[in-house]
């Protein structure tokens, strides 16, 4: 099966992005696309399945174009030549807002899932095993693009459905023999050192032990329940990313995002718009130290608006960056990092997207 050792997962690939898809596509596959929508720039983006590298052949198109009221065009390039459009009058996506895109690969066609549900079906017209490219362009900055083989990837219970709904039984080892070490399925370079294991993991520290991650979620249209909790299994590690979205509410005073260690909160992130300011800080026994407040420009948070969260953890310091743009870094305070393994959302806010991984 493809989609094996050789390929790759492409994190904030610089916009235009082509990259292989190794192997080809079968039928099981699916492909996650998680961004944001640029508020300006444009008025389209679009992710393409080519054959080849160039785009004289294009499997299957997916534009959406914020022109009309919105919409979204499917279509097929042959031999340089369009084929005939398919319009969807729908618009699924919002400018300056986060998304996520799953394309599902079966054998008569692609289906595409936006933001956990179900949007378009697109029939086949080029042999799909014929594709070994994707390319995306347009008013988009990418988080990730991610593969995955439903058919044969084992699937842990997400990271962000609670322990109390979901929990996942110990593997089973066979007596009398060590269990075999799980093989790394992704490559890896002196920069961004990425490893993927049958329970994917991924870690910078050669003697770090590797925590769990897993493939990433489709994430359904609703909002959780505030104050939300959730635990981050095995605790932060450099390279280990978190992301929070959602809708600021039209009144709202306040909300929080806070990073937790037992009782302590190793990373409280406190927005607070009567002060037009985001306030960061630690709580160690019940006692906080001294605030953070200073910004690289305007408060990036709007009332009655869209907003996305990352939070990715470095040796150091946890970088953090709201709607796309790096906000600022916070040096650790607790330097157990593994130690650090839950998420709280509380405040004037609805919750309707998280990660980690």
């Amino acid at each position: 099966m493809s989609f094996g050792g050789s390929q790759p997962f492409y994190h904030n690939p610089v916009i235009p992005f082509s990259g292989p898809i190794h192997g080809g596509l079968q039928d099981g596959h699916e492909v996650f696309v998680n961004g944001l929508v640029l508020p300006v720039g444009g008025t389209r983006f679009s992710v393409n399945f080519q054959c080849g590298p160039n785009d004289s052949n294009i499997a299957f198109h997916f534009n959406p174009r914020f022109e009309k009221g919105g919409f979204v065009v499917c279509n097929t390039k042959q031999n340089g030549s369009w084929g005939q459009e398919e319009r969807k009058m729908q618009m699924p996506f919002q400018m300056g807002a986060p998304f996520d895109i799953c394309f599902q690969v079966h054998n008569s066609a692609f289906e595409v899932i936006v933001n956990g549900s179900y949007f378009v079906q697109y029939q086949h017209r080029i042999p799909f095993h014929r594709v070994d490219t994707i390319t995306i362009q347009g008013i988009v900055k990418v988080s990730y693009v991610k593969f995955q083989n439903s058919r044969y990837a084992p699937i842990q219970p997400p990271c962000y459905v609670p322990q109390q709904i979901m929990s996942a039984p110990p593997p089973h080892r066979p007596k009398g023999r060590k269990p075999k070490p799980p093989q790394s399925v992704w490559p890896t370079s002196a920069s961004n050192v990425i490893t993927q294991t049958v329970f994917p993991g991924i870690h910078t520290v050669p003697q770090m032990p590797s925590a769990p991650i897993f493939p990433p979620p489709v994430f359904n249209n609703q909002s959780y329940p505030l104050p939300f909790h959730t635990s981050i299994f095995g605790g932060l590690y450099p390279s280990r990313q978190i992301v929070v979205s959602g809708t600021i509410l039209p009144t709202a005073n306040k909300f929080t995002i806070n990073l937790r260690c037992g009782n302590d909160i190793a990373f409280h992130l406190n927005p607070r718009f009567q002060e037009n300011a985001v306030v960061r800080n630690t709580q160690i026994n019940h006692s906080w130290g001294s605030e953070e407040r200073g910004l690289p420009s305007f408060m990036p948070f709007t009332r009655g608006q869209p907003f996305l969260v990352q939070i990715k953890c470095e040796v150091h310091c946890l970088k953090v960056a709201v709607n796309g743009k790096h906000q600022f870094d916070y040096n650790h305070r607790m330097k157990n990092l593994s130690s650090i393994n839950q998420l709280e959302v509380s405040g004037d806010i609805q919750l309707t997207h998280f990660q980690i991984f």
